[in-house]
């Protein structure tokens, strides 16, 4: 390529990274000004999850989701658990080989998936450098809706591991908060035992303290999972917390081992499964996709009321939990320099170093490579373009929000977790990197357009 071409492209994927970076720092400036708090970064945070994105995800897959594009989304969702496994086995290997701490390897295996990609590749569609990988007389809209899509399949899958396995990840043994709606909640509190389960966050949740009373804990990991130390942890199994859908009585007749089954199997099901779900099912189904998606005199009985109002809500999550996590991160810095607070924890160099290194250079490396190998040699990707770029970016970036939470209900000090916080604030802080990677992932998917 010529290099003022290459020159515009970088320039154009430096200005979408920036932007994004903008967002998370407007989150920032909205905490200083005491315009968003902890406690209203927890419930946008909350809706965003159990709200806009199930919405979003349902409009966007099931709009291009159909029986034509059925094999690209099992790509997606096949490349998405190979991703994680691998990631886990890094994560996995530093910490038992390398003696990295034990959060690294949930720092490794989660990126951000939803937000992040998707804000930005909304803003490499302003700058029109993704026009190159439009081959057909589709509009520029059509392709970065379908994108869209794409990274949202890839996050459905993030979002399931993270919520049945990220809080299994950690050495130690993790708390939970009761849910103030939970009716049985206290129900469930025998003699001086608290319900105590995983706590399920996303990346989207904002980094708030855990109140000492949630720091109470109980393993529930089988002794077949993870290290030594956890397996020795593991002997005495304590199930309070049950499915909502299991009565208390019946719960307690199940074994040990069946009852952290069932619960690992139940915490897979959450909002964006559901909301992928259903999308999914729409769009295979001929008639419920025209009902749905269809313009009006088409069929499309739904779509000027019912879709249109998913859409509208589905579109506040893109900005949204960047801004949470500018909130966020800034609270967790004033935390840190509060008088009350730990002595200034040292950041350990070593792991952010590692941390950053597989994130934004080792992945991008990986999945460019990987992605240009099968799409220029086989026909196992079929022929759009737009699926072979958001591949190569969907396992790049920095790590996900939700690290920090997965910490603070485990049995690591104040200063651990505000040593992840600042990781966390230089990944987001360099993540303007990534325009190196937008023009690989943009270049090599050209010229596997060429061969």
């Amino acid at each position: 390529m010529a290099p003022a071409g290459l020159l515009n492209s970088f320039l154009a994927a430096i200005q979408a990274s920036l932007s994004v970076l903008l967002v998370v720092f407007y989150g920032v400036l909205t905490a200083k000004f005491k315009l968003l708090d902890g406690s209203t970064g927890k419930a946008i945070s909350k809706v965003c999850v159990k709200v806009f994105l199930p919405a979003l995800l349902l409009t966007k897959i099931g709009s291009e989701l159909h029986a034509g594009s059925a094999q690209r989304y099992l790509i997606i969702l096949i490349w998405a658990f190979i991703c994680h496994i691998i990631s886990f086995l890094i994560g996995i290997s530093a910490h038992l080989l390398l003696k990295f701490p034990d959060w690294i390897t949930a720092a490794i295996m989660f990126n951000n998936t939803t937000s992040y990609p998707l804000l930005l590749i909304v803003s490499l569609d302003e700058t029109g450098i993704l026009s190159n990988l439009i081959v057909t007389d589709e509009s520029s809209k059509a392709a970065i809706e379908r994108a869209k899509s794409y990274f949202l399949v890839f996050a459905t899958v993030s979002s399931c591991l993270t919520f049945a396995v990220g809080p299994r990840l950690m050495d130690s043994e993790h708390a939970y908060e009761p849910d103030p709606d939970d009716k049985d909640s206290s129900d469930e509190i025998e003699d001086d035992d608290e319900a105590i389960s995983p706590t399920h966050e996303t990346e989207q949740t904002s980094l708030l303290r855990v109140p000492d009373h949630t720091r109470r804990r109980t393993s529930v990991v089988p002794t077949t999972f993870f290290p030594t130390r956890q397996r020795e942890n593991s002997a005495n199994i304590s199930f309070n917390r049950r499915p909502s859908y299991i009565p208390k009585r019946r719960w307690y007749n199940f074994g040990p081992r069946t009852q952290w089954w069932l619960l690992f199997l139940y915490d897979f099901l959450n909002a964006p499964l559901l909301g992928a779900v259903a999308g999914a099912i729409i769009g295979l189904v001929p008639p419920l996709h025209r009902a749905f998606f269809y313009d009006t005199y088409e069929g499309g009985i739904f779509s000027a009321w019912l879709t249109a109002s998913f859409k509208s809500i589905g579109q506040l999550f893109v900005p949204l939990p960047l801004l949470v996590a500018g909130v966020s991160l800034y609270l967790s810095r004033v935390a840190a320099n509060s008088p009350d607070g730990p002595r200034e924890a040292k950041l350990p160099w070593l792991t952010t170093l590692f941390v950053l290194v597989i994130r934004f250079v080792v992945w991008p490396v990986a999945s460019i490579s990987v992605i240009y190998a099968l799409a220029s040699k086989t026909n196992v990707l079929g022929d759009d373009p737009m699926l072979w770029f958001t591949m190569m970016l969907m396992p790049t970036g920095p790590s996900a929000m939700k690290l920090i939470t997965m910490v603070q209900v485990s049995d690591a000090d104040e200063a651990d977790e505000h040593k992840i916080a600042k990781i966390l604030t230089i990944s987001y802080a360099i993540s303007p990197f990534l325009a190196f990677t937008v023009v690989g992932a943009l270049r090599a998917s050209v010229a596997a357009i060429g061969s």
